[in-house]
């Protein structure tokens, strides 16, 4: 752990959310939940919010009430090297969003989540998950006046390109849904638990489990995923608070929180921390195999 919290030097913390910007970067937890055993570390009391990384878990809540071919109408499930909010790579794409991992596909999912408004919308996803993990998500009312003040452009920019292809139905109720459900918020075990929906859950189907964790390896850490595929090998999202969480189906998952972020918006120290021990445990997906 030691080693991976050096290379926060190297990252920054995110600061265009203005609550976001005043948290320590040399902050460090990480939570493994194995199947008999779990472990902690570091800075685990720090609360933070998810950001991206509840992408994944909209996506299977829908997935597990709409059925894949209707959310797939929706979205697609390619990679995209743009950047996560990219609107370039939206108008390319002739407004159809590329996969639910980035900022396009997460607005057009929010636009679908059931209830009469945002906050109805993200009180049903929070409490299905806390229900089905076990965890204690809640919705962070200061974070999310924070991040409604500074009025993403970019994003409405998304969400009108979304609503002229038709993608969405309700452009401000999709941004107001997509800007609460990124305040959910948790501390590094209640990531962990989540994570453990995808590793093993009997409760969810498991072809949804398998089109989420497909999607995280592929498209969940933006232009830096197929990089990280081949260094780690593991399902993995990112969120610009600096948490990751990280899931190793039928073994475990694997959460970080450190908010100094690299370029791409990862989270510098868990990429480091996450990295090194799936090689020395031979944790990739990949592995094992029979020669």
């Amino acid at each position: 752990m030691q080693q991976a919290k050096t290379q926060t030097v190297r990252g920054k913390v995110a600061d265009r959310i203005p609550q976001m910007a005043v948290a320590n970067p040399d902050w460090f937890a990480v939570h493994i939940y194995c199947a008999s055993r779990d472990y902690s570390l570091g800075d685990t009391a720090c609360a933070f919010p998810l950001m991206s990384a509840i992408k994944p878990f909209s996506l299977l809540y829908l997935l597990e009430l709409l059925e894949a071919e209707t959310v797939f109408q929706w979205v697609g499930v390619e990679p995209s090297d743009a950047a996560f909010n990219s609107l370039k790579q939206l108008v390319a794409d002739n407004g159809r969003p590329r996969n639910p991992m980035i900022n396009s596909g997460a607005i057009t999912l929010a636009d679908k989540l059931p209830g009469k408004n945002a906050l109805r919308r993200t009180q049903n996803l929070c409490q299905w998950l806390n229900d089905l993990a076990g965890c204690q998500l809640y919705l962070d009312e200061v974070m999310l006046a924070s991040v409604r003040s500074i009025g993403s452009q970019t994003n409405h920019a998304i969400a009108y390109y979304l609503a002229q292809n038709s993608y969405i139905n309700n452009l401000e109720l999709a941004i107001d849904t997509y800007e609460h459900i990124c305040s959910l918020s948790c501390q590094v075990e209640d990531l962990a638990l989540l994570g453990k929906i995808l590793a093993f859950e009997s409760a969810i189907k498991s072809q949804n489990r398998q089109i989420v964790n497909a999607l995280m390896l592929t498209c969940g850490l933006y232009e830096a995923s197929a990089q990280l595929a081949v260094q780690v090998g593991i399902p993995m999202k990112s969120g610009i608070s600096g948490a990751l969480l990280g899931v190793i189906p039928g073994e475990g998952a694997i959460a970080l929180y450190s908010p100094a972020l690299d370029s791409v918006g990862n989270s510098v120290a868990a990429i480091a921390f996450i990295e090194t021990l799936s090689q020395n445990l031979q944790l990739s997906i990949f592995g094992n195999l029979h020669s």
